[in-house]
């Protein structure tokens, strides 16, 4: 039974360091400074870190040790989580980032719409 609860975790922490990899670029083409640095190619730990602007830092570390969010203001530390806590904030930063994906696109869209609908005037 332990072996596999073992496995499962080591499973979940390749997936977790899969998913902060791709947040990064994701918040990286945002226009945000992110980064996500794994160690090895086992993908058993990251350290995963983005600026939101107005020295504000959020960096998440992940390994078969644990997991911990800690967010920084002007190099102050605001809250630390661990465990299921920080996966939590976590999630809400990616919502935020499609939050602001969707409501761009649909900016977007509108722009279009209201550029064509111009140049039908004309």
């Amino acid at each position: 039974m332990f072996v596999r609860l073992a496995q499962q975790h080591r499973q979940f922490v390749r997936d977790l360091v899969m998913n902060l990899q791709a947040l990064a670029i994701v918040l990286e083409n945002r226009g945000y400074i992110a980064s996500c640095y794994t160690c090895g190619s086992q993908m058993n730990s990251a350290s995963f870190m983005v600026s939101l602007g107005d020295n504000h830092l959020i960096r998440f570390l992940v390994s078969d040790y644990g997991i911990t969010w800690t967010e920084m203001r002007d190099e102050r530390e605001l809250m630390k989580l661990e465990g299921a806590e920080a996966i939590s904030q976590l999630q809400d930063l990616a919502n935020l980032v499609k939050y602001e994906i969707e409501t761009f696109e649909t900016k977007s869209k509108q722009e279009q719409i209201d550029l064509q609908a111009m140049q039908g005037i004309s």
